[in-house]
């Protein structure tokens, strides 16, 4: 009896597989030195693919299920053994199940930034992450390729190779789009499409498909973030003059609430150099009207400039001389160089003329005393 039990032992009557994590895409149903009784019962449960392999071969596939093993429903396996007429006796042949359900919240991303010709920042490098799904379509094939003679097959094991594809082809998508870099954000969905057909075709050649794919974002270097969102700011703050007003103005009143201990002369000091930079600002902030009546007011208030000194050329023995200022023609006229017949010019002149016809010049001869009365 006990001889018995242990042959039985050795026989599997029950084949079944419950997924105990959420990674595991292949589980080879183990057993040691077991054989699988013809007449077993296979359960392949919703989201499983049970593959039989005979010495290395590929050989039956159930889908979800529950069957009694028998030559009938083994159609490839009863060929590949022989077994022409029937059999009832136990077997040796290895058990796949494979997971086909949806394998969920995959990251990807860029492991280095992505160098682009952007149409308005020049050269920019940017980064890309986000997040795709995958399952199983063809298990014959995923083993055959892929798993080979693995017992226990997890995502890890394949989402880098997976990784490797999408980084590729999403950067080659990008770069042909030429699309800005700010409008980016607004073409996520055109990405995904775009990077998700080219995937699926390649996904296929290891027999799985790609069920979502997702960019989640697309961001440049810190240091281009930092100065767009200056630029942004500027744009938010609008007029320059009065938010500098205010901010000089919120200063003055925290300087004065909070002096600080031996600060308060330094504070007071630095609340006077704001204020006359305040004034400053707002003076500068008045209106064109106002200014340009304060220059007015200003330029009555100063007196014109002196007038330039009169010079006159003299014409002597058909040479021109000078010019002279009124003082020098005072000397000339005394000592009787300069006469009123004497032909003069001066700036602003058509023609000479003679020196007693021009009024400016009339205190010159004024100086010259008369000739003395006859004795």
């Amino acid at each position: 009896m006990g001889l018995f039990n242990k042959i039985k032992g050795e026989f599997i009557d029950i084949i079944e597989w419950l997924d105990p994590s959420n990674d595991i895409i292949v589980h080879r149903f183990e057993r040691y030195q077991n054989e699988i009784k013809m007449g077993a019962k296979l359960t392949v449960r919703e989201s499983q693919v049970a593959v039989f392999i005979n010495e290395g071969q590929i050989a039956d596939v159930y889908t979800p299920g529950m069957y009694t093993l028998s030559t009938e429903n083994m159609p490839i396996l009863s060929t590949l053994k022989g077994w022409k007429y029937g059999f009832n006796s136990p077997f040796k042949a290895e058990v796949y199940f494979v997971n086909t359900k949806k394998f969920l919240d995959n990251k990807w991303g860029t492991p280095n930034p992505v160098m682009l010709r952007d149409p308005e920042f020049g050269p920019v490098r940017i980064r890309a992450f986000g997040v795709y799904e995958f399952r199983v379509k063809d298990a014959a094939k995923f083993i055959k390729d892929i798993v080979g003679t693995d017992g226990e097959f997890t995502t890890e094991k394949v989402t880098n190779q997976l990784r490797n594809i999408i980084v590729t082809r999403f950067t080659d998508a990008v770069a042909e789009s030429k699309i800005p870099v700010l409008d980016m954000a607004s073409n996520y969905n055109e990405f995904s499409l775009v990077v998700g057909k080219t995937i699926i075709e390649e996904y296929a050649e290891y027999g799985l498909d790609m069920t979502k794919f997702l960019v989640s974002n697309i961001s440049l270097p810190p240091n281009v973030e930092e100065a767009l969102d200056k630029r942004t700011s500027m744009g938010v703050i609008g007029d320059m003059s009065k938010f500098t007003q205010y901010q000089t103005a919120q200063a003055i009143g925290d300087m004065a609430n909070n002096p600080g201990e031996g600060g308060g002369m330094m504070a007071g000091g630095m609340g006077m150099g704001m204020g006359f930079a305040m004034a400053g600002q707002m003076a500068n902030a008045m209106n064109p009207q106002q200014q340009q009546q304060q220059q007015q007011q200003q330029q009555q208030a100063v007196p014109p400039p002196l007038p330039g000194q009169v010079k006159y050329f003299i014409a002597a023995n058909g040479q021109q001389t000078g010019p002279y200022d009124l003082a020098t023609l005072t000397q000339y006229a005394k000592s009787g160089q300069l006469t009123k017949e004497s032909l003069v010019w001066k700036e602003g002149m058509a023609a000479w003329g003679k020196a007693g016809e021009q009024t400016d010049l009339s205190s010159v001869f004024g100086a010259i005393p008369p000739p003395l009365p006859p004795a």
